[in-house]
């Protein structure tokens, strides 16, 4: 039987996924690990960790892989001795110590230069700054580098022997030349960092190398890339809406394109010769976890938005701000907070709850409205996550975006997508486009509210009010 597996190397934990050639889930396995915060602001893990509990769902699955695709959590750092040892625990994408390494690869480049070359700005996540970091605090260990990986690109090695990586992936390093599909000789130079530590960077659905058994491995994604892939999101078009525990939207390209301020990602897609934008707000679904921890509410999410339903859109000029751990797009900003304003004696719990539901949809419009002005025409959203689960979150969602919502049969993730770059290596798909339509089946759309349409384009024009007026508190 033919068993395309996905393995999603994620912050939480590592996720293993079984396809049949038509895209029917086989078998799933997950085996979680913890994080270490050793200070505030950081966050870090042990690479072995990813590597046994790959192993263990690996062997939850069972049967014998037709092939294998990685996904995985990206821009973390990996640092290896010339033995293949792990130098330091990995340094993760939510890791926030590189502040002032960010600022230092701006002077250096200088911003419009560094934005022309990698399609980005430098964020406290991704890879370059935090080998600046080491190089700065940890010259010792700095030192000893041989080699320089990202997370799954480690249990690549562990599985294969090799060094490699995807496009999509290395595209959130800040060391790669997104447009050129290759790694940027310029960056390197300027950073003053070595190209013998990168590997070699291939497009998602190559061979990488094969396991001791034969089985071949393929290239692979990034998890955000990965995930559009697993929504059918792999040409323009349709856009991927994340709605988890942070929110995404992501839009295929049809030639690279970046934001002049770079309020959006630019990377390599997992398609090869392909390009996409995508917008990413820190606490999307996030938001309402937070919320029913707040209010301390044991029956769960259904209860919340039912009391949310009573309520009707815009909830009556309450406006929820969801930067509970600053944002990403369009704002950049780590010291954003969250807030909710238009408060009256009238509103209760659902009123909360509802603004919330509003605020994150407000957030990913943001992102939505950046990727119109690089010539983004989306006709519908692939939705995700398990804010997704929710009828009257789709439906606020769907009215705000003004696109239909549609859910995938296999809500699966990243996993799904690495999968099917699975099979396009073995040759059970003859390209990354043959994959999405054999295997991922929509259903019904849910469609903007009409009748909801202009009370949200008042509160959306709300919420774009809330953040410059709230900005110079971060100052006092």
């Amino acid at each position: 039987m033919t068993q395309l597996v996905g393995l999603d190397v994620g912050t939480t934990g590592v996720k293993a996924l079984a396809l049949s050639a038509e895209g029917d889930v086989l078998a799933r396995a997950e085996e979680s690990y913890d994080l270490s915060t050793p200070h505030p602001g950081w966050a870090e893990q042990d690479p072995e960790d990813w590597w046994r509990a790959a192993q263990r769902a690996l062997a939850a699955l069972g049967g014998q892989p037709t092939a294998i695709g990685l996904s995985g959590q990206m821009h973390g750092l990996v640092v290896l001795d010339d033995r293949d040892r792990v130098l330091r625990p990995a340094i993760l994408w939510n890791d926030q110590r590189t502040e002032a390494e960010c600022a230092e690869i701006e002077e250096r480049v200088g911003l419009a230069r560094l934005i022309q070359l990698t399609g980005n700005r430098a964020l406290t996540g991704f890879t370059a700054p935090k080998l600046l970091w080491l190089r700065r605090h940890e010259p010792e260990t700095y030192a000893r580098i041989a080699h320089v990986l990202l997370p799954k690109d480690y249990v690549r090695l562990r599985l294969t022997g090799e060094y490699a990586i995807d496009v999509a992936d290395a595209s959130g390093t800040l060391l790669f030349d997104v447009a050129g599909r290759r790694w940027s000789q310029e960056m390197l130079e300027a950073l003053e960092l070595n190209p013998a530590w990168l590997p070699r960077a291939l497009e998602s659905p190559e061979v990488s190398g094969e396991t001791s058994a034969g089985i071949p491995v393929a290239a692979g994604a990034g998890d955000q890339a990965a995930a559009a892939l697993g929504v059918g999101v792999d040409r323009p078009g349709p856009v991927s809406v994340v709605l988890g525990t942070s929110g995404v939207v992501f839009a295929a390209l049809p030639a690279f394109a970046a934001d002049p301020q770079a309020r959006v990602h630019a990377f390599c897609h997992a398609v090869p010769g392909g390009w996409h934008a995508m917008g990413v707000m820190l606490s999307a679904a996030g938001s309402l976890r937070w919320l029913r921890d707040a209010l301390g509410a044991r029956s769960g999410y259904d209860e919340l938005t039912a009391a949310a339903e009573e309520w009707p859109p815009g909830t009556e000029g309450l406006t929820f701000l969801p930067y509970l751990s600053g944002e990403r797009t369009p704002h950049a900003d780590p010291r954003a907070r969250a807030a909710f304003a238009g408060l009256a004696l009238h509103h209760d719990r659902g009123a909360l709850v509802r603004a919330v539901m509003e605020g994150v949809a407000y957030g990913l419009r943001d992102s939505l409205e950046l990727l119109r002005e690089l010539g983004v025409d989306p006709r519908a959203g692939h939705v995700s996550g398990g804010g997704a689960r929710s009828e009257l979150w789709l439906r606020i969602l769907a009215s705000v975006l003004g696109l239909p919502m549609q859910r995938t049969a296999a809500d699966e993730g990243s996993a799904y997508g690495a999968a099917l770059l699975g099979g396009v290596a073995a040759g059970v798909f003859r390209d990354v486009h043959e994959a999405v339509a054999t295997c991922v089946r929509l259903l019904d759309p849910v469609g903007p509210d009409t009748q909801w349409s202009a009370a949200y384009e008042r509160g959306y024009q709300r919420f774009r009010l809330l953040y410059p007026a709230l900005r110079p508190l971060e100052d006092v």
